[in-house]
């Protein structure tokens, strides 16, 4: 009789390919993407100009998202010296920390094998893949999403065990400065209670704990004030109009305003059904048409450890698809449920696939192996396909032109401030328009303008201007005050932003 792994060993060895599939060629990246570029650079402005409270992009507030994961990405630029490694450290964090919580609970819900089921299964989703080895947020939240679902049902499933309910609080409180749907595992509650209230088995009722039951909120509120009661005295002790701008975005506008009528991303309600789960969730969702009538049958059984993981999950897909606003990496903290409630019925649905196609046994493993490493593989490939950020080439360029003169950026993004060599000036993210770079120049004859090709005839003579070369947006040039044509005269600029890296 072969006798099985430690739980510790294997959950070690798992946490092992994690590393190795997520942080395949992790120092060949570099920030490509505009949500990349953009947290790269607040937390790299944290690092040079101190704005910890209230994240900063080229000077201007960033009132967009919370700085938990801006701060981490900061900690390990200044740990390793190397920001391009800094940036995806969260997500391998993530990688790692998600598959032993994937992995213990559903050991201790089941049993070993099924907590090893459950972390495959979560490391060979592809939209794990997807997420994990970016630079963004989301890679990060999901640390805490789990961590809270993790903590809850080792309460409400395995419990009463009010440590770990509180730790999984104080990780929503986290996940919400981190992101503001950080609470999701609160969500778990609700298939509890009708668990509970109908006496189905695997669940565990706590009646008159009230107080107790009232302390995980309050430890909750304590994580989110973590950032949030600084930044309230802040505010209130010497804040400007525009901290308290920033105050009211980041805590009303970009949280349930956002949800309640979001004006980005816009999606029908069924995006997720068609656009995502049948290509991100592979390869799991391929195995639904046996699973769905199998998690059936074992909620007739009444089990509730499968109600409470699909009713959560079913749950946060759904409070995603009513918003307007939609993303394919919004339901991936779903995910560790989904794959927690599939993985005890994989042995019979392989055992039965097996039967009825003997040759599928020796050929699985094969399978197995050359996904995760066509995975691994990928981490090489990919960064080689992508080539250089062409940002990088543009303001290495504009810097040699203009040896090193202020700089004043049209229609820009993320990237030409994150790799500018030289002071850059703009009049706000959506107000840097191609009059109020003509008007600067005027005033300021020495300084030069980085302006999309498309919009150079308003206001500039073309062929006075200098090309660069392109990025995926626009074709870019560089201009002095000797190509004003002339015909823009606009008004003040509200702001007047000053930027430079040290």
């Amino acid at each position: 009789m072969r006798r099985s792994l430690s739980p510790r060993i294997e959950c070690l060895g798992l946490m092992l390919l994690a590393l190795l599939l997520v942080g395949a060629g992790l120092g060949l990246r570099q920030a490509q993407n505009v949500d990349e570029e953009r947290f790269l650079g607040v937390a790299l402005e944290m690092l040079h100009h101190g704005s910890w409270l209230i994240p900063h992009r080229a000077g201007e507030i960033y009132g967009d998202k919370p700085p938990i994961f801006m701060w981490t990405v900061a900690f390990f630029a200044w740990l390793t010296g190397k920001p391009n490694l800094a940036l995806y450290i969260p997500g391998l964090l993530s990688a790692v920390s998600v598959t032993a919580m994937v992995y213990d609970l559903g050991r201790r819900l089941w049993n070993q094998r099924i907590g090893r089921n459950a972390a495959l299964l979560f490391l060979a989703t592809y939209q794990t893949y997807s997420i994990l080895r970016t630079g963004q947020i989301d890679s990060f939240l999901v640390l805490f999403t789990t961590l809270g679902l993790y903590g809850l049902a080792r309460h409400l499933l395995l419990g009463p065990a009010w440590r770990w309910f509180y730790i999984g609080c104080a990780a929503m409180g986290i996940g919400v400065i981190t992101k503001g749907v950080g609470f999701l595992p609160a969500l778990l509650l609700i298939p509890y209670g009708y668990a509970v209230r109908k006496r189905w088995n695997g669940v565990v009722a706590m009646p008159g704990e009230g107080r107790k039951w009232l302390l995980g909120l309050l430890v909750m509120l304590a994580a989110i004030a973590v950032w949030l009661l600084p930044l309230a005295l802040t505010i209130v002790f010497n804040g400007t109009a525009d901290e308290v701008a920033y105050a009211r975005e980041i805590l009303l506008r970009q949280t349930a305003g956002r949800y309640a009528a979001s004006w980005d991303h816009r999606e029908p309600f069924w995006y997720f059904f068609t656009n995502v789960i049948p290509q991100y969730w592979l390869p799991l969702v391929l195995a639904l048409p046996w699973l769905v009538p199998a998690w059936r049958r074992q909620l007739q059984k009444r089990d509730g450890r499968v109600l409470v993981l699909l009713g959560w999950v079913a749950l946060v897909v759904l409070f995603f698809c009513i918003s307007a606003g939609k993303r394919k990496l919004y339901i991936y903290p779903a995910l560790p449920g989904l794959v927690l409630a599939a993985a005890p019925l994989m042995p019979w649905l392989l055992g039965r696939w097996f039967k009825q196609r003997p040759r599928l046994r020796r050929v699985f493993p094969v399978l197995v192996a050359c996904w995760f490493a066509l995975w691994f593989a990928r981490g090489f490939i990919e960064p080689i396909k992508e080539g250089d950020n062409p940002h990088e080439a543009i303001m290495a360029q504009a810097n040699t032109m203009t040896h090193g003169a202020d700089l004043v950026l049209v229609n820009w993004r993320e990237g030409h401030w994150l790799l500018a060599r030289q002071p850059i000036v703009h009049f706000g993210m959506a107000d840097s328009t191609v009059e109020q770079a003509a008007k600067w120049l005027r005033e300021n004859p020495k300084a030069y303008a980085l302006v999309p090709d498309e919009l150079l005839g308003k206001c500039f003579k073309p062929e006075a201007a200098h090309e660069l070369g392109e990025t995926s947006r626009a074709e870019w040039s560089i201009v002095g005050a000797d190509a004003d044509n002339g015909q823009c005269h606009p008004g003040q600029p509200g702001h007047v932003y000053r930027f430079s890296w040290d």
